[in-house]
Order: structure tokens, then C-alpha cells, then sequence
């Protein structure tokens, strides 16, 4: 699928999507006129590497005269032996497909139609297609030229075609026109209306790829018999968003348990086609990569690791993944090799030949190999690294806790004013909470109840509180940490803690390391399975699976939202194969383990829809308060909050852009309320998508066209600039596991025990050994890596994929000022990252903040927001 550059331009020769005009000709010369058209599509054959078998196939069907066949349905003119729908021409068939082999862009011919003009279609405001062919193709457009009294018409397919008996309805492809239902010409309301029907399918049985069924399911497919793993989504112990639904049988032993793929067969998981990756990212490395650590890495790297010690003993050794590599045995290389495509072997291995397992220098050790290791720096990332969603304002001290007490005890903090307040410049600690100087990163409430069991696995971890200071300079410093365990006679007792103060040298400075290294620990678990995998990928696939089922393609919102779902059933079905899954990739490297799914469920009882807004979640932390005398109505209480600052501007960007959008289709609330499609998708993505938490108070009403431009503009921002923020700097950040170590396997060490002697000896031996085992790093790097890369043929905020994806100029216009805008916030994002005054913009590291710098090129950049979550 092509890249565009940003901001469409008005399409020429399309009418306004609300007048059609009856067509008048006169009678003799509409008996003589042809309607010349253009279809563009790629074969099978050009996509799956050239499948000659496919290609021969469908040439011998070409000459026995089975072609592709389009038949033009009238807008106007309705066929009252048909149900009044609209009048269907006679059959059209694609020319020259034996002889077309011209390539526009990667794979896609055209190929020329031509229609004999029938005066009693109008003006033609669909297109029926049948494919005779024995394989199915991706049609991307359809353009008819010189329609009487209208000029160019376009059809927006994107779709996979297949053969014509896959089907239980025709396939019908509607014009770049836009209605609301009511406005639907009377000869289209039907096929309107029937596609829909089509799209929900009929919840019964096993879906297969030419399926185009989007369905909700229960995540009851992450375990097996031997790995039982608990059901999420349907119960109030386990709530969870709804996936999409694949109809694979359940399991002999649990019929409530769907049976997992092979894993081998991963990339086949089945989502509705037109849902899938494109070719060019199929065949880039993302699939295969993310097998190809569930397959042969992890096994292959235990066995090479376990012949060796399983541990790093200096940061050298780390070092040595980006500067030299590590040898990897004869034996384990040709096996990955005979397993895995070349391509992907030159991606994961860069080899030369030499059998080194070698990775790309992530940004936090580029410039300065040590300067993670400051406060300075550990501090900025709570603002400008890869989880600036959790630091709050503080406003109470001590800390408190929202757990129950009758359940766990009391749960306040145990840091007094002699942990910090030395550290106030002159300041007592309520004046420094009356002026907003106080702030802290809190893991303490999320992580408790779960910890006990968390510490039965090979973990060894606590819960955390980091307090924080705002210095003149606009910086954090940090004050404290906190580091608690269950109380060991149970629950009830409250917690055990431990305050830790920063130090600078001797044995203090480095337990003051581990200290911070354990709240690393904590934090990239919760960035990982909620800031990242809950808040953004699981909770917008039902928004996907909402918006396919109820809103028609005809429907301005589902032409405004579906740009911003792209790939994201297909990377969410292959998580749920290989990361997310029992034993999966996550499990090996994020410190909950097996209760790593489990525990994103509890935490998902917080989820606030109208909270994901960045205004309401700056707000909800004490981050920002409002005021209409600062841009965008928020003044931020950390002026440089690199995060905030952009996102501000991202946010306002988008929130115009869907505000002038949904102004020019809906002019009154009455309008909102009496839109049947509307309505029922709102109904269905509360009631079903997040049925567990369809009582919610806080759901919008969607009764006026504020809260539907709200609504749209929060989901166009999870899926677009939050997700880019919390997931494309995962490896610039934590590809060196020093700075953000995912595990931990033994606790701080007591005095006078032998690894506190180690500690005063051999201090980095000491901290490579609490947090990273030689395999989980390389698992981890080799993770991070993926999800951290662009695919080539990503789309960024601000394009489309499709210059005619409307007709209407208003719109048109509208979306070219977004792209402008965004073109602006770059220049502004590059100043910021230049002014030497702002310094938690590239900080210690010296790596500026481009999280959010709207493009980006391919491969590992640490900027760009693609449209959707689409890795």
C-alpha cells in the first residue's frame, strides 16, 4: 500500500456526496456510449512471491473466459423486480489480464474496463465484482471516467477479492461518496444495509481467511492444558476488551478454552483479510521476526547460554551485543538458518558470515556510556522517556494507598520528613506541596495484591514510591524511594518497607542504584503489559471490530476512524500467538511472569474511557490545571514536560481536524441522535467491545456532537500519538537492559550477608546479577527491538492511503490544514529539542525527545506517529 505525502488535495471532478443529479441523455447516443474505467489491483502471484501455480491457474480460467467481471449499480434508479435496490448493469470484464504485467508500485497493474453506458443507471453509485478467477486479488481502486453529467467517479476498494464461489453474497463496492443513513439514496439503503448483515456473520463456526467476519471473543485462547492461563473478558474477576473473534474449536479437556495454533503456523491466525499486513510489511521481517524468537530463539539461545554462565559480569559484556556481538555456536546457526528466511536472518543477526549475534547502539548509550546511571536522567524519563503516563503531582504527605484496609493492612508510606527534608532548598514539606514542587512515581497500589505470588516465580521484586523535587532549573530530583513487600504473617499486617536516600559513593551509592534499578524494573512491567499492551492495543481493538460491524463504509465516521485501525487485529492476533500467550515472549521477559495477563485484568477495573483524553489524564494527575490564559486551556505544572508539551499539540491538532470534520456532517445534536448506525456502534462498542464495563457511569451518551467529536478525537489518540509515545522508544530506551531492566531475581542485599560484600567489591557484578541473566537480555533486546521498528510501508498521522478516499471538498480541506499543522508542530518539536533552557528535552544522554515528531523513515527512529497500532 503506497505512502502519501501529508494533507490530501482536493480531488477533482467529484460531486458533492449529497445531491446526486439525474442524468438526462438522449436516447441514441446513450445506445453508442462506452464508459471507459481504470482498475488497479495486485495479483496473488506478485504478492506471494510470485505463486506461479496461482498465476497459471488463473490464465487458463482467463481463456476458457472466466474473467473478473464488474456490473455498475445505479444510485438513482431503482430495479422493482429487485427489491428496489438499485439497477444493475450488464457485466463488464477486466481486459488484457494474461497480457498486463506493467507495475505502477510494488506489484499493482492496472488494467482498463470498459462498461456499455445504459441510461437507466444515472448515475452509478456502486460496483458489483465477480471473480472467476481460481485466486483471490487485493483490488485497491476503481476509477470511471466521463460519466454523463458527472465526470470522474471513484471507488476506494482496498480489498481482497476472492473467487466468486468463497462467497455467500456478492461482493459490492460503493463510490467515494459519503451519507449519513438517512441521506443513503433509496436504490443503495439495501446493499448498505446488507454489507453490514454480511460483516457481523453469523457467530458459528471455525473462520477462514476469505472470511470477512469481525466478531468478539474472550481472551480464552493465551493458555493450554499444560499452561493453564485464567479466561479474561466475561467475568468480574477477570474483566477484559473484547478481540476478535477466530472460531477455532475449544480445547478436549475445557470447552470454555479455544485450541492454539501450531506455533509454526502463527502468521496464519485468522483475521478478517483486509485486516492483515500488507505485503511489503509481511515480507519486511515482523511476522517471521516475532516466530522466529518464540520458535527457534528462545530454545536455540537457552541451550547456547546454559553451556556457558548465564551471566553478564561486567557492562562490557553488554556492551559487547552492540559493539562486537557474541558467538554463537556452529551447530544452533545452522539450525536457525535452515529454520528462518534469509531476509529475516540478516534482520535479527546482521551476519556476516562471522555468527555473531550483534544489535544496533540503542540512543541511551550513543553519546555517553554512563550517563544513564545519573538521577538527572532517571528522573527526565518519568517526563520524556518511554512512560511519561504514570508520574503524578503529589498532594498529601506521607503517601497514601487506596487499597482496602480491611484487606491489606495500612498501607501508607513509611517516608518521613527525615528522608527528604533536607533535600527542599529551605522549603518545609507542606510548602512544598502548596507550591507544586513535589512530585511522585507511584507502583505501589497497582502492584501489592499481586506481589506475594509475583515473588513465588523466579522473581524477586517489590512494589515502589519514587518522591521527586522540581528544581529551579525545571529538572527532578529525586528525594526518595520506597521499597515494600507483603507483610509475611499476611495482608492484613500492612506492608514491610524500606527508604532509600540518594548517595554518591561507598556502599550507599550503589545500594542507591539498585534501589532505582528495582523501580526501573517495576515501571517497564507496567509500561509494557498496561500503559503499552492494555491502554492501547487491547483497548482499541474493539473500537476496530465496532466500527467494521455497525458503521457502513458510506458513513463519515467510519471514513474518519478507520485509517487509525490498520494492522491492528492482525499484530494484536500474532501477540496472542507468541508475546502475550502462556510461556510467550512477555512471560519470559517481564518481571509478573505467568501472572502477567492476569494482572493487566485487574488493573483494566481502572480504566477510564474519557480519562485516555491527555487533557483529562494531566488533569486526573495533578500534572495540569486548567486555564484559559495558556495554550491549548492547560497550564502545566512542570513547564518542560517534553510528553505534555507535544501531546498538547498533537491532541489540539487532531481535536480541530475531527471537530471540523464532524461539523460539516452533522449540523445539529438531533442529527447525532437520529443516526441509526451511530447509535448502534456506540451501543455495541460499550455493550459488547467493553461489555465488562457497559454499567460505567462515565460512558459517553452520544446525544450531541460534542461528546461525538470527543469521542473520536480520544480514540484517534490512543491509536495514533499515545500508542507512538509508549511504544517507539522502547529499544532507544531499554535495548540497554542496564537503564531499563524488565526482571529482577534476587532482593537488595542485607548487610553482612556474602552479596553485600560483593557489592562493595565488585558492584556491577553485584547489579548485573539481581537484573539481567545473560538469555533475558538477548530475549529482551531482541523484542524491544521489533516493536520498536517502522515498517516501510507505514502511515503516518496526517496521510491517507488514498488521495479520493472522499469526495467532498469541505473534508478534503480540512484534513490538507491537519497535515499543515502537523508540519508546524515538527519545526516546534525540533526548536524545543534545541533550546540548551529546556533541559529535560534531551537531558543527560543527550537524546533529544522526537516521540512524538509526527514522521519518521523506516527502521529503528525514535519518531513518528503512524496513523494506528499498527506494531
Amino acid at each position: 500500500m503506497g505512502q502519501t505525502q501529508r494533507g490530501v488535495p482536493v480531488c477533482k471532478g467529484a460531486k458533492s456526496s449529497h445531491k446526486i443529479t439525474e442524468v438526462f441523455n438522449d436516447e441514441n447516443e446513450s445506445t453508442k456510449r462506452k464508459i471507459k474505467g481504470t482498475v488497479v489491483l495486485m495479483k496473488k502471484n506478485v504478492l506471494d512471491f510470485n505463486d506461479f501455480h496461482a498465476s497459471f491457474l488463473d490464465r487458463v480460467h482467463e481463456l476458457l473466459g472466466q474473467g473478473v467481471s464488474l456490473q455498475l449499480i445505479s444510485a438513482v434508479n431503482v430495479d422493482p423486480e429487485n427489491q428496489l435496490q438499485g439497477k444493475v448493469g450488464e457485466p463488464a470484464y477486466l481486459e488484457d489480464w494474461i497480457t498486463t504485467i506493467t507495475s505502477l508500485t510494488a506489484g499493482e497493474s492496472a488494467f482498463k474496463v470498459t462498461f456499455d453506458w445504459d441510461n437507466e443507471i444515472g448515475v452509478p453509485g456502486a460496483i458489483l465484482i465477480k471473480n472467476k478467477h481460481h485466486s483471490e486479488f487485493y483490488l485497491k481502486s476503481i476509477t470511471l471516467e466521463d460519466v454523463p453529467g458527472q465526470g470522474q467517479i471513484h471507488f476506494v476498494c482496498n480489498s481482497w477479492v476472492y473467487p466468486a464461489d468463497k462467497y455467500k453474497k456478492d461482493r459490492i463496492f460503493f463510490s467515494n461518496k459519503t451519507y449519513l443513513p438517512s441521506e443513503t439514496p433509496t436504490p443503495l439503503r439495501k446493499y448498505r444495509e446488507e454489507e453490514l448483515v454480511n460483516l457481523r456473520g453469523d457467530g458459528k463456526g471455525e473462520l477462514q481467511e476469505w472470511d470477512r467476519v469481525y466478531d468478539y471473543a474472550y481472551y480464552n485462547d493465551l493458555g493450554s492444558p499444560k499452561h493453564m492461563r485464567p479466561i479474561l473478558g466475561g467475568s468480574s474477576e477477570y474483566p477484559y476488551p473484547r478481540r476478535g473473534r477466530t472460531g477455532r474449536p475449544p480445547t478436549e479437556t475445557d470447552p470454555k478454552i479455544e485450541t492454539r495454533l501450531n506455533p509454526l503456523l502463527s502468521i496464519n491466525i485468522y483475521v478478517p483479510r483486509d485486516e492483515r499486513f500488507g505485503h511489503l510489511k509481511m515480507s519486511d521481517f515482523v511476522a517471521y521476526a516475532l516466530k522466529a524468537i518464540a520458535q527457534f530463539l528462545k530454545p536455540e539461545l537457552e541451550t547456547a547460554f546454559s553451556s556457558t554462565p548465564n551471566e553478564f559480569d561486567k557492562l562490557q559484556d553488554i556492551l559487547n551485543l552492540y559493539e562486537g556481538g557474541i558467538e554463537l555456536p556452529n551447530d544452533l546457526l545452522q539450525n536457525i538458518r535452515k529454520n528462518i528466511p534469509a531476509e529475516t536472518l540478516k534482520e535479527i543477526f546482521r551476519t556476516d558470515g562471522e555468527g555473531l549475534l550483534k544489535f544496533p547502539v540503542p540512543q541511551v548509550i550513543k553519546e555517553d556510556k554512563s550517563a544513564w546511571r545519573t538521577d538527572e536522567e532517571f528522573a527526565r524519563e518519568m517526563l520524556a522517556g518511554v512512560n511519561p503516563v504514570i508520574i503524578r503531582c503529589l498532594q498529601e504527605f506521607p503517601p497514601s494507598s487506596k487499597l482496602d484496609s480491611k484487606v491489606y493492612g495500612d498501607q501508607t508510606s513509611t517516608i518521613t520528613e527525615e528522608h527528604i527534608g533536607k533535600y527542599l532548598n529551605g522549603l518545609s514539606i507542606d510548602e512544598a506541596i502548596k507550591s507544586n514542587k513535589l512530585f511522585i512515581l507511584d507502583h505501589h497500589d497497582a502492584l501489592m495484591p499481586y506481589l506475594k505470588r509475583i515473588n513465588e516465580t523466579s522473581t524477586k521484586i517489590y512494589t515502589s514510591r519514587t518522591l521527586l523535587f522540581l528544581k529551579e532549573d525545571g529538572t527532578l530530583k529525586p528525594l526518595a524511594i520506597e521499597l515494600s513487600l507483603p507483610h509475611p504473617d499476611g495482608n492484613q499486617f500492612g506492608a514491610i518497607s524500606k527508604v532509600y536516600s540518594p548517595a554518591e559513593e561507598g556502599v550507599q551509592s550503589c545500594i542507591w542504584q539498585l534501589a532505582k534499578a528495582y523501580v526501573a524494573v517495576i515501571d517497564s512491567g507496567y509500561h509494557q503489559l498496561i500503559s503499552h499492551w492494555l491502554h492501547t492495543h487491547a483497548a482499541i481493538e474493539p473500537f476496530v471490530l465496532a466500527t467494521n460491524r455497525q458503521l457502513s463504509v458510506l458513513h463519515p465516521i467510519y471514513k474518519l476512524l478507520h485509517p487509525h485501525f490498520r494492522d491492528t487485529m492482525n499484530v494484536n492476533a500474532l501477540a496472542r500467538q507468541v508475546l502475550i500467550n502462556a510461556g510467550g515472549a512477555l512471560e519470559s521477559t517481564v518481571f509478573p511472569r505467568k501472572y502477567s495477563m492476569e494482572w493487566s485484568s485487574v488493573l483494566y477495573k481502572n480504566w477510564v474511557f474519557p480519562e485516555q483524553a491527555l487533557p483529562a489524564d494531566l488533569i486526573k494527575r495533578g500534572m495540569a490545571v486548567e486555564d484559559v490564559n495558556s495554550p491549548h486551556g492547560l497550564r502545566l505544572l512542570i513547564e518542560d514536560y517534553p510528553y505534555a508539551v507535544d501531546g498538547l499539540e498533537i491532541w489540539s491538532a487532531i481535536k480541530t481536524w475531527v471537530e471540523d470534520y464532524c461539523s460539516f456532517y452533522y449540523k445539529t445534536d438531533d442529527m447525532v441522535q437520529n443516526d441509526s448506525e451511530l447509535q448502534s456502534w456506540w451501543k455495541e462498542l460499550r455493550e459488547e467491545g467493553h461489555g465488562d464495563k457497559k454499567d460505567e457511569p462515565w460512558w459517553p451518551k452520544m446525544q450531541t456532537r460534542e461528546e461525538l467529536i470527543e469521542t473520536c478525537t480520544i480514540t484517534i489518540w490512543i491509536a495514533s500519538a499515545l500508542h507512538a509515545a509508549i511504544n517507539f522508544g522502547q529499544y532507544p530506551y531499554g535495548g540497554y537492559p542496564p537503564n531499563r531492566p524488565a526482571m529482577s531475581r534476587q532482593f537488595m542485599p542485607e548487610e553482612g550477608s556474602t552479596d553485600y560484600k560483593e557489592l562493595k567489591t565488585h558492584p556491577y557484578k553485584a547489579f548485573l546479577k539481581t537484573f539481567t541473566s545473560q538469555l533475558e537480555s538477548v530475549l529482551g533486546i531482541s523484542l524491544v527491538e521489533i516493536l520498536s521498528r517502522h515498517s516501510s510501508d507505514e502511515i503516518y498521522l496526517g496521510q491517507r492511503d488514498s488521495l479520493d478516499w472522499t469526495s467532498d471538498k469541505t473534508p478534503l480541506a480540512a484534513f490538507e490544514r491537519f497535515g499543515k499543522k502537523l508540519e508546524e508542530i515538527e519545526d516546534r518539536i525540533t526548536k524545543r529539542n534545541k533550546d540548551e533552557k529546556l533541559k529535560n528535552r534531551v537531558g543527560p544522554i543527550k537524546m533529544p525527545y522526537t516521540l512524538l515528531y509526527p514522521t519518521s523513515e523506516e527502521g529503528l527512529t525514535a519518531k513518528g506517529i503512524p496513523n494506528s497500532v499498527s506494531i
